[in-house]
């Protein structure tokens, strides 16, 4: 028997009036086939989980369309979780194409092997994505104290809405086949990317809201649907006081937004920009996917 459960709870206070959700679902089955929840199901079949158990899931955002790579952290983690129970014990590069393969392989998501990797190695890394479906990840040498300040110079806002990314990142993947103009702004963002680990590497974090807002203005040419003019203006609204970069995460279209700003005496009136936005803490995570406990 197997049994299931997923929870969500949201609570963002402040600036206005509050968000509250609360969401459960609770699936109880025979068969790891009759399991309505696909990353659950086909994580138990991939990894051939015949043992009885009872699998509960606890969030703090939404688990789809937030733009946080929340579904593969979920899927990572799950991963995990059965591989160690099944008595195996995986690297993280290798419980991140685990995921990559129910992910995208089983589930055929159009979507790409960042999240996964991101989830399972955690800290700061660079990633190449090579054509054969290889991943080369290299470690960010960023000290403590340029993280805590990297940390302290980004805000986080919640829109107040998600969908599935699917569309975005299905036409984004089709023009990126049909349109030079969507292949070009790829390429400047593999570009931005050695930029920032460069400038990570030698604690330049000055330059971190400019390349910031030059991968923004780059990605909302990937698909039509990556920005709106709800999140022009969030955006605008928060450069205005004082930020020097912002990006919606994720997909696009919804989910949440980061901006970095330069100069802490700012950070009150950058924060009061988005006044429809919901300002949410949040930490860098530095150890990746991890057992919390093991029971006997």
């Amino acid at each position: 028997m197997i049994i299931t459960k997923t929870r969500l709870r949201i609570s963002f206070a402040g600036g206005g009036t509050d968000l509250a959700a609360k969401y459960s679902s609770t699936e109880l089955v025979e068969r790891p086939e009759d399991i309505q929840h696909p990353l659950i199901r086909e994580a138990l079949l991939y990894s051939a989980t015949a043992t009885p158990l009872e699998i509960t899931s606890f969030a703090d955002i939404p688990a789809e369309g937030s733009g946080l790579g929340s579904s593969s952290a979920f899927c990572v983690g799950l991963v995990h979780a059965l591989t160690v129970l099944a008595g195996k014990h995986h690297s993280s590069s290798k419980l991140a194409e685990m995921a990559c393969t129910i992910e995208i392989d089983r589930l055929k998501g159009p979507i790409g092997k960042q999240d996964q990797y991101a989830s399972a190695v955690g800290g700061f890394n660079y990633l190449k994505f090579h054509s054969d479906g290889t991943v080369f990840s290299e470690a960010i040498p960023l000290s403590r104290p340029a993280r805590q300040e990297l940390e302290k110079s980004l805000l986080l806002f919640y829109t107040g809405v998600t969908r599935s990314a699917k569309s975005i990142l299905t036409e984004q993947r089709d023009n990126t086949h049909e349109h030079g103009q969507t292949r070009t702004a790829l390429l400047g963002v593999r570009r931005l990317a050695e930029e920032l680990k460069s400038a990570l590497c030698r604690h330049d974090l000055t330059s971190f809201g400019d390349i910031l807002h030059k991968g923004w203005l780059l990605k909302k040419q990937f698909a039509g649907g990556v920005s709106n003019s709800f999140i022009d203006e969030a955006c605008d609204a928060a450069m205005a006081p004082g930020a020097l970069g912002g990006k919606l995460l994720g997909a696009g279209g919804c989910g949440f937004l980061l901006v970095f700003y330069a100069s802490p005496e700012r950070q009150a009136a950058v924060c009061q920009a988005p006044a429809r936005l919901r300002r949410v803490n949040f930490s860098f995570d530095v150890q990746g996917t991890r057992i919390a406990h093991l029971g006997t």
